[in-house]
């Protein structure tokens, strides 16, 4: 790492056990990183241990839990106030899983690339926890087909960045586990390079001491997900409903008139209420709803053509019952349309204040 780069270290701790204290004397004698350990809310009896992490880094406690995503937000906030712009942040896990020895080339690979988020990214082979190894892929699974950006460990908490990048960190959503998710999806979202460097795969007896809950966790990280699914669905019911009253209407025209006036009545009305749902409700864009809507409804005439001809030529050329057809065109366009409109339509502008 460059010298003139001064390095902090931000490690969220809750309920801690001694791995945190000696992961804390490693940083200090092995990496000269500056520490700052987040307190989130921890019960009276890890007080101890917390008096004797003082001896090697700041300690903020938080009165109450809030969860991994405030904390780490918490430490932002006081590296922001307290260290050079120019500083490489790092965040850490308080459980031993990452070496110190990792963290220093992620930092390094950081300063080296000021522009970039910088991941160690984990091989997951070997005796790996089942619910790791699973949930890592299924989370590697669904970032690639919404982002098209293939990371090869989207839940590593070993992360590196320049401090110029605080702002932008404490504006990306989430409270608890689900926040490390959503920064690598706003990082997409604002075509932010994220790097990856390969590190050592640490569990420490079968990853118990995790505080991840696999139901409520898992869900805070796809729930964005789910409420564009959930949005959708509502659409696509909608549309369909009326793309099959106006074909049973118009059943006396020529197939393509009736495909042509079904497909696109349907497709209006429902679009109006797919654009309300996904600005307030999805994507909570807080661009202008004028500049929002022309980028929507600029992607939805261009799906609408492309549904049209594709639903031509399954139902004229390939034969396909038409709604058969309607459904395999809908599923095929679904995921360019979270794409398109994640990314470009409901993009979100970053304030300077972090809020």
């Amino acid at each position: 790492m460059n010298s003139n780069n001064k390095a902090v270290a931000i490690i969220p701790a809750y309920e801690p056990d001694g791995k945190l204290v000696t992961l804390l004397k490693q940083i200090k004698e092995d990496s000269g990183f500056d520490a700052v350990v987040i307190n989130d809310g921890s019960s009276s009896g890890s007080r101890e241990l917390f008096k004797e992490a003082e001896e090697y880094a700041v300690v903020i406690h938080h009165s109450e839990n809030k969860g991994k995503g405030i904390a780490i937000k918490t430490g932002l906030s006081y590296v922001q106030e307290n260290f050079p712009s120019d500083t490489v942040v790092i965040t850490m896990d308080a459980d031993g899983q990452h070496k110190v020895t990792d963290a220093v080339k992620v930092c390094k690979a950081a300063a080296e690339n000021d522009k970039s988020l910088v991941i160690g990214s984990r091989i997951f082979s070997g005796k790996v926890p089942l619910r790791s190894r699973f949930g890592n892929s299924v989370t590697r699974f669904v970032y690639k087909i919404v982002t098209g950006i293939k990371v090869k460990d989207t839940q590593t908490g070993l992360r590196a960045y320049n401090a110029a990048f605080i702002p932008f960190m404490l504006n990306v959503k989430g409270s608890r586990y689900e926040y490390e998710m959503n920064v690598l999806l706003e990082c997409s979202r604002q075509k932010i390079d994220i790097k990856q460097v390969r590190i050592e795969t640490v569990y420490i007896n079968d990853n118990q001491s995790s505080h991840f809950n696999p139901i409520k966790d898992s869900y805070r990280i796809y729930k964005e997900i789910f409420k564009f699914c959930a949005s959708s669905l509502i659409s696509f019911l909608v549309d369909f409903g009326i793309y099959s009253f106006i074909i049973y209407l118009t059943r006396d025209l020529v197939l393509a008139q009736s495909l042509f006036v079904s497909t696109i009545t349907a497709r209006v009305i429902s679009s109006a209420l797919n654009f309300y749902i996904n600005r307030r409700y999805v994507f909570k864009s807080n661009e202008g709803l004028f500049v929002s809507a022309v980028k929507y409804f600029a992607l939805v005439g261009g799906i609408l053509l492309v549904n049209f001809f594709m639903l031509r030529i399954l139902v004229e050329s390939a034969g396909i019952e038409k709604h058969i057809g309607k459904l395999i065109v809908e599923i095929t366009l679904f995921i360019i349309s979270w794409l398109v409109q994640r990314l470009f339509v409901f993009k979100k502008t970053v304030r300077g204040d972090g809020r």
